[in-house]
């Protein structure tokens, strides 16, 4: 049967688990366990110097939160239509020659801009799966 760890040697099991860059800096053998310990124990939990172990997992909440951002974007394309989105996309081109034949008459050109009598009106072909 194991023997019960010392409270304080708990809490700093807990502290490490909050910051994992500690258990790489220890596996990397840049630091000791020992030395950890004994710098936790001496400055505590808010001291300056776990600021750089912070910063880690600050960004790996900033991951977890873009990683969620992209996984809600996966799900709305998923749901997407795409004939909403190609008559979307067909009205903005719409909008698009509209405000470029107004450029035109501002610039005082008589000439209208070259336009495809056979040019599809739909830009983008989008095929069902």
């Amino acid at each position: 049967m194991a023997k019960p760890l010392h409270p304080s040697v708990e809490k700093f099991k807990r502290f490490v688990q909050k910051h994992p860059k500690i258990i790489q800096e220890v596996r990397s053998g840049k630091k000791t366990w020992k030395e950890f310990y004994e710098d936790w124990y001496l400055f505590g939990e808010d001291d300056e110097i776990w600021k750089n172990y912070k910063q880690n997992q600050e960004s790996m909440k900033h991951t977890e939160k873009s990683n969620r951002w992209i996984e809600k974007l996966a799900n709305m394309l998923q749901n997407m239509d795409t004939n909403e989105v190609q008559k979307h996309l067909a009205n903005v081109q719409q909008a698009i020659a509209a405000i470029q034949s107004m450029i035109v008459q501002f610039q005082g050109s008589q000439k209208q801009p070259h336009m495809q009598t056979g040019q599809d009106e739909r830009p983008f072909s989008f095929r069902k799966d």
